[in-house]
């Protein structure tokens, strides 16, 4: 069972008038964290921007850390269910891969600097039980991406000579490294084409050496994935 602060216990038993309230504390606690960093960000201010006092945030969150921790993790939460729910739909290994680099990238880029400074920096500088939690929510936010990696795997679509964490490693190392360009210099990355070149240069580094193989393979692939189509009567 996962273990619960006092004060998220506290939250659990309150009503909708009060859930409105987490909400809009979260929402205020989010944009100061963004704009100022942990360190510079006050509950004072974001009571301020809420209109209310420090100990209307405190009947909530028991510390500017525990506040934190859960900014974060309502926004790793968002991302998760998007891809959870969506990576199924998209059709082969190779496009799914594309899909989570893109969305990941577009969710990133879409919330700004300060928001990507911040989930990117947090875990690694805060105290042991934020890097749990941050540890814990990566490896529900990394799952969709290993299920690709892994399916892809069994169809002999990739090498087996590298292990699947560390290529999920090399996804999201570039993906972070391309994050943290945006973060130092503020210049925008094109989202479309990032996504399609590095999905592109991943894809063919995981992909077994042997060519002739790797045309069989992607035959047996699209050979699959039309009859899959032609079952459920689609196009």
């Amino acid at each position: 069972m996962d273990k619960k602060s006092f004060s998220q216990q506290r939250r659990g038993s309150l009503g909708i008038r009060s859930e409105r309230r987490v909400r809009e504390i979260l929402s205020a606690a989010r944009e100061v964290f963004a704009e100022k960093g942990f360190e510079k960000a006050t509950t004072a201010e974001i009571a301020q921007r809420l209109g209310t006092s420090e100990a209307t945030v405190f009947t909530y969150f028991g510390s500017k850390r525990e506040l934190c921790m859960e900014v974060l993790k309502v926004w790793y939460d968002e991302l998760i269910a998007e891809l959870e729910r969506e990576v199924p739909l998209v059709h082969g290994s190779r496009a799914r891969l594309h899909f989570i680099i893109r969305k990941n990238l577009k969710h990133m880029v879409e919330e700004g600097t300060g928001i990507c400074a911040l989930v990117l920096s947090e875990g690694r500088t805060a105290d042991q039980e934020f890097r749990d939690l941050i540890a814990d929510i990566k490896r529900r936010y990394t799952g969709p991406l290993m299920a690709v990696l892994s399916c892809a795997r069994e169809d002999g679509e990739l090498r087996p000579d590298i292990s699947l964490r560390l290529m999920r490693d090399i996804v999201y190392g570039a993906m972070e490294h391309v994050m943290w360009t945006h973060i130092v210099t503020g210049r925008m990355p094109d989202v479309d084409l990032t996504a399609s070149q590095l999905s592109e240069l991943l894809w063919r580094g995981f992909m077994p050496p042997n060519q002739p193989v790797e045309a069989l393979v992607q035959l047996r692939v699209d050979v699959a994935d039309a009859l899959r189509r032609a079952g459920r009567g689609e196009g």
